[in-house]
Formats: structure tokens, sequence, C-alpha cells
């Protein structure tokens, strides 16, 4: 085991984020001599950042906190391309208005986890169409496209992985891993940043942004990436049977996000402790060790201070106070995610399927069916078996709402507007 001098790569290394480093030692050296910039990227997609994204939010938030400056990179314009990386198929390829407003959606997340400001190493956040969107082809070709080997891009998993499962991959595509390579120049230049850091995934165009910086700028720059996630049971970190798990409270609600992490599985308790909270070493120790039932305080805890970092303590206690009336006290909480039904809607009668659709416990009225035939389905803590039911202002508790579940840990109010 490496013996680390910097904070910062001490605490990398002690909670379990480094995978691979281009040159461990010489960016330990620097990060303890000087301040250092280092930066990750994050392309527009979608409307919010998930939690697989949140490794990433954490290490930024750790270099801040050892003394460097972070910068967010918004991929305004890489979005345009799109990123082959773990994909057998082209992303869909999105417009200026789209990708802007998935930009403005994802930037709110950050303000939760670093420091924002130009002066010493406050965050500052930066948008790479910005320089991309104005280069010429002919030009950025010559003075940057012989830098690159296609032998070598070939070898590369992002792009190797596609081409082994013979899926196609696109000239465009192709060309992400050269513009992302760009990026970390740029910001080379611009900002003095010398570190880039993200996924395993990335591992390939990270290295190229490396070896351009050294074959033009004569740079030293770097590259340090984490696994990509999995739980102990093989799953993919941030999904679930319902989807992604969104980090802003608009895509899914901080009762959501909570019970997410509470139902960590046993063997991930101490690993999800140490990357995605800020307890002590020996706090995380205490708590990875309690066997049986009391590992569920340590899931409770997790749970709560990971949904205190990405939504604040108020809400995460909120959350917490709303499980434990929901699943220790059986009491219906007001607390438990919501959407709103008119009182016309509920005088004409909402149809079962379509309600368990509509709150969202149900992709669709056949899989709404199956949960009804699994007797999974309730109504106000009561199974129901008839998908025939239909729900009126009768089914209306004294609080307004009409509770509906799957299972017991799954729960969504109607709640009359």
């Amino acid at each position: 085991m490496p013996t680390y001098k910097s904070d910062f790569m001490r605490a990398m290394d002690a909670r379990g984020y480094i995978h691979q480093c281009s040159d461990a030692q010489a960016l330990d050296a620097g990060a303890n001599d000087a301040m250092i910039t280092g930066y990750i990227g994050y392309d527009c997609t979608a409307p919010s950042l998930h939690v697989g994204n949140l490794i990433s939010i954490m290490m930024l938030r750790k270099f801040q906190q050892s003394g460097h400056k972070p910068i967010v990179l918004m991929g305004g314009g890489t979005t345009k391309v799109g990123d082959p990386s773990g994909k057998d198929d082209a992303r869909k390829l999105l417009d200026e208005a789209q990708i802007a407003q998935n930009m403005d959606n994802i930037k709110r997340v950050f303000s939760r986890f670093l420091d924002f400001g130009e002066a010493g190493n406050g965050a500052i956040m930066v948008n790479n169409d910005t320089w991309l969107k104005d280069i010429n082809y002919i030009d950025f070709l010559r003075d940057y496209g012989r830098h690159f080997s296609i032998n070598r891009m070939l070898s590369f998993d992002s792009v190797k992985l596609r081409l082994d499962r013979e899926q196609p991959l696109s000239f465009l595509e192709f060309n992400y891993m050269i513009l992302q390579a760009y990026d970390f120049l740029e910001l080379s230049r611009v900002h003095g940043c010398t570190l880039q850091m993200g996924g395993s995934d990335q591992w390939g165009n990270i290295i190229n942004g490396i070896e351009l910086g050294r074959r033009v700028d004569s740079t030293s720059l770097f590259g340090l990436t984490t696994a990509l996630l999995t739980t102990s049971s093989g799953a993919k970190m941030g999904k679930t049977a319902q989807g992604a798990v969104w980090l802003n409270d608009d895509m899914l609600s901080v009762y959501d996000y909570w019970q997410f992490w509470r139902n960590t599985e046993d063997n991930d308790v101490g690993r999800f402790l140490r990357l995605f909270t800020e307890l002590s070493e020996k706090e995380i120790v205490d708590l990875e060790n309690l066997e049986g039932q009391e590992l569920n305080f340590a899931k409770k805890v997790l749970a709560t201070r990971a949904t205190s970092l990405a939504h604040g303590e108020d809400a995460a206690q909120k959350a917490y106070q709303t499980s434990m009336e929901t699943f220790e006290t059986g009491s219906s909480s007001a607390g438990l995610p919501s959407i709103g039904v008119s009182a016309s809607e509920l005088a004409q009668g909402i149809g079962l399927l379509q309600a368990f659709v509509m709150a969202g416990l149900a992709t669709s009225n056949s899989e709404a069916r199956r949960h009804i035939k699994g007797s999974a389905a309730r109504v106000n803590d009561q199974v129901v078996n008839d998908e025939k039911t239909v729900l009126t202002s009768g089914n209306l508790g004294s609080d307004g709402t009409i509770k509906l579940s799957i299972g017991k840990k799954r729960h969504v109010l109607l709640r009359q507007k």
C-alpha cells in the first residue's frame, strides 16, 4: 500500500476512491507542495444527475476540502456529440434548447457540495461549449488531430467494447475522446488545471488529454479515476427497478432518496459510509461492525448523512421522521411523496391501475396489474385484489389524501388539490 503525503491523496486512498492514477507519486508531491486545480466533466444528457454521478461529486468535494481548487465542467459542447463510453447505441442527440435546460437543472446540485468563488480554492463552473463552438474544423485537425493515433484509440475500452459487441460506432462519437482531450488542454491553458478526475470508463479519454498536453504544450497533467460502482449483488449503482436515483428533488422525492440509501445491501454499508458520508473512520468501523437487526441503525445513519449532503439537514431529518412514522408506528405520514388530483377527477373516479401509474408506483397498467395480482398493492394500507377498483373522494382520509402502496416500502399519497 502506498504512503501518501498530501491530504488529498491520503483521503482518496483511505476512503476507497482510487482506482487508477496516471502518476500517483508525482500527483501526491504536487498536491502536497501547493494548491492544484482539478476538474470533472458532466454532460447534460438528462434533467438531473443521478447517484451514479455522486462519487465523482464527492471527489471534487474532498479535493476542495484538502485545499485545492475544483472546476465543474458542464459539457454544453460535448453533449452535442455524445460520449460512447459504456453504451451499445449512440446517445440521443439533443438540440441546444434541451441541452441548456438540462444544464440549468444539473447546476443546482453542486452548490450543496462545493463552495463557489473565484478567489483562493473556490470552485468554478465552466461550459466547454464556450471554446468548442468556435473551432475551425480544418485548423483543429491540423493542429491537434495529428497527435492522436487511431490504433491507440481503438484499444480504449470506450471504443473496443462497442466494436467487440459488433455495435456501430459513428464517426461523430469517435470524435468525443478528441474533444474531451482538448477540454483538458484548454483548462490547463486558461485555468492552470493539471488534474482530471472521473469514473474508470473515462480512463482512455483522460489519458488522451494527458498526452495531448505533453505533446502540444510540454505540460505535465494527471489523471485519477474511481471504480464504477456496483452493489455487492452486482447491480449497477444508482439503478433500481423503478429507474434512476436522481439527485434533483423534482425528479425524485427526498423521501425516496433517503429510502434508497436505507435499503443498502448489508455488505455495502461500510463502503458506502466511506464514499458518501463524512463520518470518521472510527465511527464507520463501529457502524459496519453491527450485526443482525442492529445493522439497520447503520443504514439509517447512512441514509440520513447522505441525504443531508444532497438535500440539506432539515430535508434529511424530515425524510427520516417520515420513514419512522410510516414503518415503525404504522401511521400515514404527511411527509410521504404526493401528487395532486383535482376534486373533479375524484368525482369522476380514478381507476386503480391508472392511479398506480400516475403515482409512479408502476410504469404501465400491466405492471400495476401484476402488483395487484401478487397482493402487493395497497390502498390506505389495505390490500386490494380487484384491478377494476375505482378511487373516489370516498377513499380520502381525514387528511385529504389516499395512500397508495406497493409492498412495505413504496408509498405515495394522492392529495386532493
